[in-house]
């Protein structure tokens, strides 16, 4: 398990299990967007974007703002990503589905942009349990590092997505 991260509860595994939900989390990552804005964004069903909202405020992971004037006189309600997530291990999770919600919103989210403009690695190394755990630690202590940073206000959003994986095509 990653250092200072817990496995999920079940009710928190499962609002996890969702690359939809996950992809949510991402757009209300740096600004609080509503439910309307989500479902834009996402090419969605505004009333099925509800749905994935709603059980993602109940669980914590969005936080509603307050409530503002929308159009034609309607109440809007503006979201935002509380970084619960990252203090999870979805590895323990109680219910299944959580590393392939989180591969597939990765590639949804890859195919909106020129791949052309990533950055991909990929290598093949072996590698004893100590030496996965070592790698495995300062990779975090990477991840850990940028996520704590403020945000310059030029920054530009990027996502970072590493798979370690047996390559049992070379075993």
């Amino acid at each position: 398990m990653a250092p200072n991260r817990r496995p999920p509860t079940e009710a928190e595994a499962r609002a996890l299990a969702s690359a939809v939900r996950l992809r949510i989390l991402r757009l209300c990552l740096d600004e609080a967007l509503t439910n309307k804005e989500i479902a834009g964004r996402l090419g969605a069903n505004p009333a099925t974007t509800l749905h994935h909202v709603r059980k993602l405020v109940e669980t914590g992971f969005l936080a509603a703002g307050p409530s503002r004037p929308g159009p034609r006189g309607s109440t809007e309600i503006p979201y935002r990503a509380t970084g619960k997530s990252w203090e999870m291990d979805i590895r323990d999770a109680p219910v299944p589905g959580g590393e392939e919600a989180m591969l597939e919103a990765f590639l949804d989210e890859l195919r909106l942009v020129d791949v052309r403009e990533a950055e991909f690695t990929r290598l093949g190394f072996r590698l004893t349990d100590a030496e996965k755990a070592e790698l495995q630690r300062r990779l975090h202590e990477v991840y850990e590092d940028f996520r704590s940073r403020s945000p310059a206000p030029d920054a530009l959003p990027y996502s970072l997505f590493v798979a370690l994986h047996r390559d049992v095509g070379r075993d």
